[in-house]
């Protein structure tokens, strides 16, 4: 029998096979803290949940419904944050998630913030249940491209999604395709995030 051409890393399988503090639904898990983004008519959504003490996060459970790249990373991710404080566990980035893992293909790279963005979502809400409402940090969406209504977050999923010029972002979001003024701060986007994402 052949095998699968497996293009992922050994640690990513492992993760993927075995994944690490999955929420059972016969579990009763506790959590002082839950987020949820994606959306699953769109293929991926993701459940986080928190248990906090002292501003640290001591055990997670997490739940998804995603590909073996979102489970990997939301599964090494639930033991990053393991002993981490709420401030630092919050300014993970998918950077550092593909670091643990030893690499994402480029097209599965944006199924890696999943995991992250629904752990800010659990850490704002464990701050709204225990009156630390000034805590919580929003991540509202600024449009780029009035035209089109395109939004930095938009232009940070294509660049994860693989586009890597100003063309390609074009291709993926149509922006700048009308009146054409949002073509520098585009492009200025454009290169902050494959230097976030993509370069060391």
């Amino acid at each position: 029998m052949m095998e699968p051409n497996w293009v992922y890393t050994e640690k990513v399988k492992e993760h993927f096979m075995h994944p690490r503090n999955v929420l059972k639904d016969e579990e009763g898990f506790k959590a002082d803290g839950e987020g949820m983004v994606g959306n699953i008519k769109c293929g991926d959504q993701m459940m986080m949940l928190i248990k906090v003490k002292d501003g640290v996060i001591v055990d997670c459970r997490w739940k998804t419904y995603g590909c073996a790249s979102a489970i990997a990373s939301t599964s090494v991710l639930s033991e990053m944050i393991k002993g981490m404080s709420l401030e630092k566990a919050f300014l993970l980035t998918p950077k550092e998630i593909m670091k643990q893992l030893g690499s994402l293909p480029e097209h599965k790279i944006h199924c890696s913030v999943l995991g992250d963005k629904a752990l800010r979502a659990a850490i704002n809400d464990y701050y709204q249940k225990n009156g630390m409402a000034g805590k919580v940090q929003k991540e509202g969406a600024k449009i780029i491209c009035q035209c089109m209504n395109v939004t930095d977050h938009e232009i940070e999923d294509a660049v994860l999604e693989g586009a890597r010029t100003y063309y390609e972002l074009q291709e993926r979001t149509k922006l700048g395709t009308v009146c054409g003024q949002c073509e520098i701060p585009a492009k200025e986007l454009l290169e902050k995030y494959i230097k976030e994402h993509f370069n060391s």
